[in-house]
């Protein structure tokens, strides 16, 4: 088994879907500002954007150390451009939407199989998720009100990179 050492920073999204878009953006900002923070050793840090989720997602985490998940979420219960940043396990098992498939399955539920099948994945899964509203229009362009808080959502990256050891525990609160 491969063990990379190393921490995945992972864009979610599709950006040609408007606000489900803001996964890569936000990515991209920390991609293009870590290269300046010597705090970080940009070699021990790998950078993603997947249009996917349950077993391709899971299988694209296999040999990391962490991994850090940016996407859109939408509940319905929070301001748009509301930004939570919490371990995987704290996030609702969407079992529908842009999580699963016909023919797969939610995040947590692979991660699961894989870890039961041996595959080498993280312990260590974090996210950074921004209410949205406009994740199945077509269009290039992400709302306002999402644009706004990219900025801090990119610091909440960038707080959890610096973040030596990560703890991961049972969830106590979970997004509604």
């Amino acid at each position: 088994m491969i063990t990379k050492g190393k921490t995945i920073v992972i864009g979610l999204g599709n950006s040609i879907l408007g606000d489900d878009g803001l996964g890569w953006r936000v990515v991209e900002e920390v991609e293009n500002r870590i290269g300046r923070d010597p705090r970080l050793n940009i070699k021990e840090i790998d950078f993603a954007y997947y249009s996917l989720g349950g077993l391709a997602l899971m299988e694209n985490m296999e040999g990391y150390r962490k991994t850090i998940i940016v996407d859109s979420i939408v509940t319905g219960n929070n301001p748009i451009g509301t930004i939570f940043s919490l371990p995987l396990n704290e996030l609702p098992n969407f079992s529908s939407g842009h999580s699963t498939a016909a023919h797969d399955t939610s995040l947590m539920t692979a991660l699961e199989v894989g870890r039961k099948c041996g595959i080498n994945l993280p312990e260590e899964i974090w996210t950074v998720v921004i209410e949205a509203e406009n994740v199945y229009e077509f269009s290039e362009e992400i709302s306002q009100s999402i644009l706004n808080s990219i900025p801090e959502a990119v610091e909440h990256v960038f707080d959890r990179l610096l973040v030596k050891e990560w703890e991961i525990s049972e969830p106590n609160e979970k997004i509604d």
